[in-house]
């Protein structure tokens, strides 16, 4: 294993590697600041090489698998020269920085046979697998309404670290790299969207040119709608999904509701369907690894499995892409859009989402680096620390 950008979230693939120290092994470490590789060796004790430019390891035939730690701007073009290289790669979210990138990595794929993945290691937590399956059931019937809270809550100076809170660097503000999280799950539970409506603003961070918050509608063929928060202005950070079905309610944090129909229409509650729903996700298994360590597993059972089968592979990562995407599209052109994405939208490259994207503020602050990077939420943190 490689290991290229050595910041913060670096520290959470590098433990759940060594929790497969019988079946893996961190053999190098890339920064360009060679401080920050050989500060995150020493806290780990790890035994490898320490190097600037990533390319010296294209051809290293020690090297299977690389996570790619880098801020988003730099993803698309590391995870391609390693596909095209026959290296496996795992690739921190946002996956790039456009869908045209997006399907690059793809397309590296596809050619190459290497395995592409997606960070998503809130998939691999028990009460979100608990959601799922309970989901999949078919116990609440079909749903209706979907609430995705992605609340967050960070200072001014969060975005005093240079590439952050700029659309050129970071590529969007809370929607991109906090809402992520939940939309991946989103997606996961619900699938793709037929439209989606969206609005955004920067109510309380001057030093940031990017959203610090945004609200979406989706909807789906079949009627149902769902509507996402993504925010870093929310105190207390309460995060959660809820799904109503047509019979009953289902959320993360577990809560479940059932009602039925009285005479006139008003509702009394189904306990019956309740405990029903309780017996079902009281037996599901938990699950043998959980968040990053539960991803990590995943992929290195497809490698030992000479399989390309994993739960976030490249179209899942653009999945989530192209619903971000599109909610930019849909709040700065204060119109509908419709999905899939056409190539021709402005929006499908890097270049054209530059060309319309707002600049809320003007970056006045740049600093190298900021204290405590890494969130103090621990598991469920942002991922937004890179290097």
């Amino acid at each position: 294993m490689a290991i290229i950008g050595t910041g913060s979230i670096a520290h959470s693939h590098v433990k759940a590697y060594l929790a497969f120290s019988d079946r893996c092994k961190v053999v190098a470490l890339v920064n360009r600041n060679i401080e920050k590789a050989i500060q995150l060796r020493d806290e780990f004790q790890l035994d490898g090489l320490i190097l600037e430019d990533y390319k010296e390891l294209l051809h290293n035939q020690k090297i299977d698998l690389v996570s790619i730690c880098t801020p988003p701007q730099l993803h698309a073009e590391i995870a391609n020269d390693f596909l095209r290289a026959g290296k496996h790669v795992l690739v921190e979210k946002p996956m790039a920085m456009s869908l045209e990138e997006c399907d690059q990595m793809l397309e590296a794929a596809a050619a190459s046979g290497s395995i592409l993945s997606v960070v998503g290691q809130n998939r691999f937590l028990d009460p979100h697998w608990k959601l799922k399956r309970t989901l999949d059931s078919g116990l609440l019937g079909r749903i209706v309404h979907a609430q995705v809270d992605s609340y967050w809550w960070r200072g001014d100076n969060y975005y005093d670290l240079w590439w952050r809170g700029t659309w050129e660097s970071e590529g969007g503000g809370c929607t991109l790299n906090h809402g992520v999280h939940h939309m991946d799950m989103l997606l996961w539970m619900m699938g793709m969207p037929q439209s989606v409506q969206a609005v955004i603003s920067n109510t309380s961070h001057r030093n940031s040119e990017v959203e610090d918050i945004s609200i979406a509608i989706l909807a789906y063929p079949d009627g149902s709608l769902a509507q996402i928060t993504s925010s870093v202005v929310h105190h207390g950070q309460e995060r959660q999904l809820i799904f109503q079905g047509e019979r009953a309610r289902i959320s993360a944090p577990w809560k479940v509701f059932a009602s039925a129909q009285l005479e006139n229409g008003f509702p009394e509650r189904n306990r019956e369907l309740e405990r029903e729903i309780e017996q079902f996700g009281d037996q599901i298994e938990p699950l043998q690894h959980s968040g990053f360590e539960g991803q990590i597993d995943d992929i290195l059972t497809a490698i030992e499995n000479n399989s390309a089968k994993v739960l976030i592979d490249g179209r899942e990562g653009r999945n989530v892409l192209e619903l971000i995407t599109a909610i930019y599209e849909a709040a700065i052109t204060k119109k509908a859009v419709s999905l899939p994405l056409r190539k021709d939208s402005p929006f499908y490259s890097r270049k054209g989402l530059l060309a319309h994207a707002p600049r809320f503020h003007s970056k006045r602050a740049l600093t190298a680096s900021i204290a405590n990077e890494s969130s103090p939420g621990g598991g469920d943190g942002d991922g937004s620390s890179h290097e």
